[in-house]
């Protein structure tokens, strides 16, 4: 396989598996190695008290995106540690995209940055996810 077919089949099986995702209406956007675009869109259930987009469903968003970017080598990679920084609210109705792409791999640790964005290209909020990569594969070589 390419590397970009792996990302592909990589992808695929850990989507089937990946309830949280699915159930918040999220799609995948664009795979390649070490990078990951998802977007979703901001339903009534993820409102806030403020009526805005409530952030533990923004960082939800971001999450999954590193999780993709950072599975796209047939490796099982875990989250470590991450952080969000929100920069602007995300309203009712908006749809969000978070692309996350690869800063740095170096034996079994990773960085990703991650950029969630609305319909209108705003910046919503940045994301830094690092990961560790753990015993088994998911696909069968």
């Amino acid at each position: 396989m390419t590397p970009q077919e792996l990302a592909e089949a990589s992808a695929r099986a850990m989507w089937d598996l990946d309830r949280a995702s699915q159930q918040l209406g999220m799609v995948i956007e664009q795979i390649a190695p070490g990078q990951a675009t998802l977007s979703m869109t901001v339903t009534e259930a993820q409102t806030n008290g403020h009526g805005n987009g409530h952030g533990g469903y923004i960082f939800t968003l971001a999450d999954s995106a590193f999780a993709f970017a950072c599975n796209t080598y047939n490796d099982i990679t875990v989250g470590q540690q991450a952080s969000i920084t929100y920069v602007a609210p995300a309203a009712l109705g908006d749809r969000l995209t978070a692309t996350a792409r690869e800063v740095s791999r170096a034996g079994r640790s990773g960085v990703y940055d991650v950029e969630v964005t609305n319909q209108n290209g705003r910046s919503v909020a940045h994301f830094r996810g690092l990961s560790r990569t753990v015993r088994g594969q998911h696909l069968a070589e």
